[in-house]
């Protein structure tokens, strides 16, 4: 690698790592804000929508800037792997909150307290504390 090229990745690297730091600062400085004003600064709803979008301009900088992202030559390895673990993550993510979403949809139906009630005895009406099968 000669001089010029090392030169323009530590700039590269620099860059990065400046505009990390001032998106960091950023959503420290805005959840402080709230914080010390008891929430009324601003919206909560802004609030998160700010921080969501910081959330995603970070990543976008780090992939950029530290996972060269977009600027490697072919046959783009990176992008590809990216894509590759983006996927992997989405199928186990939104995989496992569809599961739990449906199996607490699915086990917890409206006759399962009054069928451990009977099973345990117990009886939430005072006038029923001394009915037994």
């Amino acid at each position: 690698m000669s001089k010029a090229e090392t030169k323009r990745l530590y700039l590269s690297y620099f860059t990065g790592f400046m505009w990390a730091l001032l998106l960091t600062l950023a959503a420290f400085a805005l959840v402080k804000v709230q914080l010390d004003s008891e929430g009324s600064a601003y919206p909560m709803q802004v609030v998160i929508g700010i921080l969501a979008a910081l959330a995603i301009i970070q990543l976008v900088v780090q992939l950029v800037f530290f996972f060269h992202l977009g600027r490697e030559a072919k046959p783009r390895l990176n992008t590809i792997s990216f894509l590759f673990m983006l996927m992997v993550v989405g199928i186990i993510g939104f995989g496992s909150l569809w599961i739990m979403y449906n199996l607490n949809y699915n086990m917890m139906g409206k006759d399962v307290e009054m069928y451990m009630q009977h099973e345990e005895n117990i009886y939430p009406d005072a006038t029923d504390t001394h009915h037994h099968h």
